[in-house]
């Protein structure tokens, strides 16, 4: 797969698990390759809030 630092991808959100508020999304393939990502490895989320309005930056740990 081509990655391009500066590439933006897109994913879908859907239910975890019945009467759970919490949401699953797949992790494009092309995110996997750039950040290392597998199976197992955990992930790290931060909030911030920016001038263009809330975002969520996630890096491998």
């Amino acid at each position: 797969m081509y990655i391009e630092k500066g590439m933006s991808l897109k994913s879908k959100t859907s239910i975890a698990r019945p009467k759970s508020k919490s949401l699953r999304a797949t992790i494009p393939e092309g995110i996997c390759v750039f950040l290392g990502i597998n199976a197992g490895d955990t992930l790290e989320w931060q909030m911030t809030d920016t001038p263009d309005g809330r975002a969520a930056t996630v890096r491998k740990i």
